[in-house]
């Protein structure tokens, strides 16, 4: 027989995709982040003080913006009560 899904199944189910899907995903930024930090070898590269400050501006920038849409969910949770 076939039962009915309920609401706890059914975070279950989300809770498991966004584990897989955002390790995956968190694991892809820090392989990425191990590439960038090779360009900075002077021996094999050479950059400015003010490539570096604009690549680490970009990155900032970014990371700000992810960390508002979490914390942002996080706010909205907030209940008044006595």
């Amino acid at each position: 027989m076939f039962r009915k899904k309920t609401k706890i199944d059914n975070g279950k189910r989300k809770e498991e995709r966004f584990k897989r899907i955002a390790g995956r995903r968190v694991q892809e930024i820090l392989n990425k982040m191990r590439l960038l930090r090779n360009c900075s070898n002077k021996s094999n590269y050479s950059y400015t003080n003010e490539q570096v400050n604009k690549i680490f501006r970009a990155i900032d920038e970014e990371w700000k913006q992810v960390k508002s849409e979490y914390n942002k969910k996080r706010k909205n949770d907030k209940r008044f009560s006595l």
